[in-house]
């Protein structure tokens, strides 16, 4: 069964953000997972922000241009294209989630171990609690 079936299982059918989760899971993937990402933030000037995700404290917020820099046009293109949504939606789109999802995907303030199964990780530890 993959993330989309079972985040939409979770969600009671709503399709906009199971998508939108697929979609970042996606980009986890492609990124190395949450340390590969988190590094490419840390190098894109967003060390705070980043920080704040995998902590155990509040989120900080990334805008869509913020996502934009970090990513580049490629990432949130295929983002978009996977969505069927425009590029700039897209960027939107991961900045509401990609906050929750990192944080969900360290809840002790600890990134996963080298190799983890991101998707697995995402689907059990996502659960009911980010949508609920």
């Amino acid at each position: 069964m993959s993330l989309f079936d079972q985040i939409g299982g979770l969600l009671g059918g709503n399709e906009q953000a199971g998508g939108a989760l697929q979609a970042v899971s996606s980009l986890l993937e492609q990124q190395g997972g949450v340390a590969g990402l988190v590094q490419q933030f840390q190098q894109g000037g967003l060390s705070e922000v980043v920080s704040s995700w995998v902590g155990t404290g509040q989120n900080l917020n990334i805008s869509p241009e913020q996502i934009q820099a970090v990513l580049g046009s490629g990432p949130v293109a295929d983002i978009a294209a996977k969505l069927g949504i425009s590029p700039a939606e897209a960027a939107s789109t991961v900045s509401q989630w990609l906050p929750q999802i990192v944080d969900k995907l360290t809840p002790n303030g600890q990134l996963p171990a080298e190799g983890g199964d991101v998707l697995g990780q995402a689907a059990s530890l996502l659960g009911g609690k980010l949508f609920g």
